[in-house]
């Protein structure tokens, strides 16, 4: 077994307005999204490509932005960006499918990103009840 792991890449953030985003789906990818329509929303795993760089990559403590109290925490502890894998998720709302690109809302994947993977949201599966978070996570900052 290796433990050198490789990515590919399977698609293309293209941003087309601050709300809503295209996922263009590389032409040997598309067959793999049949029957994703019929979700309403989905789960998209993109490379940060912008933070992939040797600072970033080595940063493991931060101070979480967006938060009017800002606590030093571990990078796997917080969404910061500043990780050893930029790895980035979100859960959007699937707007439209067109062959190979999906209409998206809610991604916060920048113009470029590289996108990993996409699975589809099950609330029997990816919802969790009786979650808890630190108390400063509830104090998000106005923008």
């Amino acid at each position: 077994m290796s433990l050198n792991g490789r990515l590919r890449f399977i698609g293309t953030v293209r941003k087309t307005t601050i709300e809503e985003a295209h996922v263009a789906i590389h032409p040997d990818y598309c067959e793999g999204l049949k029957g994703i329509e019929e979700y309403s929303h989905i789960i998209i795993l993109y490379w940060m490509h912008l933070r992939d760089n040797e600072k970033d990559r080595r940063t493991l403590q931060v101070f979480p932005r967006r938060y009017k109290v800002n606590v030093k925490t571990g990078v796997f502890a917080c969404r910061s960006p500043s990780r050893p894998n930029p790895i980035g998720l979100s859960v959007v709302e699937l707007l439209e499918k067109k062959t190979c690109i999906l209409r998206v809302q809610g991604l916060d994947a920048l113009e470029g990103s590289p996108i990993i993977d996409i699975k589809p949201y099950v609330p029997s599966i990816d919802s969790v009840a009786n979650v808890s978070a630190p108390k400063w996570t509830r104090h998000r900052a106005l923008a």
